[in-house]
């Protein structure tokens, strides 16, 4: 059995779904920009997942449809690993009974750990899991994920993900700060407080085993790079030591947030809908924290079908769920559409590469020109064919 044969098959194995054939060209067609770039895949590392959404006898019924995707066709996950950070934050807080609202402080035990004792974007100027959340779910900052990351610990991560039914995915890497190699797998020491500052739970440091690639390809990309010394490489980046999660797990991870159809996911439904609440907001939407609309426009994190403008969202009945992904060149995104007045609902997930140098960390990435246009427009191409879709619907 090839090794894709076995993803779809693990992975999906608890939902009803099907191989048959869907005709991709039927959507790129519809577009000079799509055709152009789907006809250059390994150019653009592009991916595409597609799930049709149909109700028999009250429940979801799955169909879902394949481009490009491939365990060989590497891409860097970038911001999309916040996703399962979220999630597993939460279980672990009710593993260890403490309020996702609770006071949390960071401390340290390395040189290139943080200490953060404050956050001036929450009502009451602490930090907490939730505000982190947030902040994950609105922005992608990248702080609250390093934050969230150390209250996890590495081992933490691998050993519920894995329980989970997605072995492949790592999480090794904070997106801040100054550590690297293996002082990311020490987490720093960390207190959960009470409103009126007593302290009513203790984490020390984590010092976690090392996690290896669970990839045995090239984890290569493009021709030259800078490193962090601002030091020109001529030859292409590795990513074997950083994060990796594939389209196709985060696709499931969010079709499984969403339907809760094998309850693998072991928080409360008001923190299900909490999650699911931030994924479909618009940061505008958020009271606490608060973001200039201005800088934090409506589409900055929906790179599917809105990605290519700034203008404001007026549309109240399209709701699109997602989480993103950007960095180096690759831009992501994993999405749920749901227009109920239009009776839409179907999945969407999609990577591309848009570096036309080949040079990471150089800052010239072709995002504006070539990837939001791509996705936004591949976005707005599959939302027309399922206006069109003849749904199916066995009560």
């Amino acid at each position: 059995m090839r090794r894709i044969d076995f993803f779809i098959l693990f992975y999906f194995s608890a939902f009803t779904f099907s191989f048959s054939q869907f005709n991709f060209d039927s959507i790129f067609s519809g577009s000079v920009l799509l055709k152009k770039i789907s006809s250059s895949p390994v150019k653009y590392h592009t991916q595409v997942i597609y799930t049709q959404i149909d109700s028999v006898d009250g429940k979801p019924n799955f169909k879902n449809y394949y481009f490009n995707v491939n365990p060989e066709n590497y891409f860097y996950c970038a911001s999309l690993v916040k996703l399962p950070v979220s999630i597993l934050a939460l279980e672990k807080l009710n593993e260890i009974t403490i309020p996702f609202d609770a006071i949390m402080f960071t401390d340290s035990s390395i040189a290139c750990h943080k200490k953060v004792n404050s956050d001036t974007s929450s009502l009451n100027n602490y930090p907490s899991i939730e505000n982190y959340i947030k902040r994950m779910l609105l922005v992608s900052d990248n702080e609250s994920y390093s934050r969230v990351y150390e209250f996890l610990g590495v081992d933490y991560i691998q050993k519920n993900l894995h329980e989970k039914g997605y072995p492949e995915v790592r999480i090794v890497n904070r997106y801040d700060g100054n550590c690297f190699g293996k002082n990311n797998l020490i987490s720093n020491p960390i207190i959960f407080l009470s409103k009126d500052l007593k302290v009513i739970y203790r984490q020390e440091e984590l010092n976690s085993s090392h996690a290896p690639s669970p990839l045995k390809i090239s984890m290569n990309v493009g021709k030259a790079y800078y490193n962090e010394k601002n030091k020109f490489i001529n030859k292409p980046k590795s990513f074997a030591g950083s994060n990796y999660l594939s389209l196709l797990d985060c696709h499931n991870m969010l079709q499984e947030l969403i339907f809760n159809s094998t309850k693998k996911f072991k928080i409360t439904k008001d923190q299900n809908e909490f999650l699911i609440r931030y994924l479909s907001h618009y940061p505008r939407q958020s009271s606490s924290p608060r973001y200039n609309s201005k800088i934090y426009y409506d589409s900055y994190k929906k790179y599917l079908f809105y990605g290519d403008s700034k203008a404001i969202i007026n549309d109240t009945n399209l709701i699109i769920t997602n989480i993103v992904g950007q960095s180096y060149g690759f831009m992501s995104d994993c999405a749920y559409f749901l227009d109920k007045k239009n009776n839409i609902s179907f999945m969407l997930s999609a990577v591309i590469y848009a570096n036309e140098d080949e040079v990471l960390n150089d800052g010239k990435y072709d995002y504006i020109t070539v990837a939001l246009p791509y996705l936004a427009e591949l976005g707005r191409q599959f939302y027309n064919y399922e206006i069109n879709r003849k749904k199916i619907s066995k009560e």
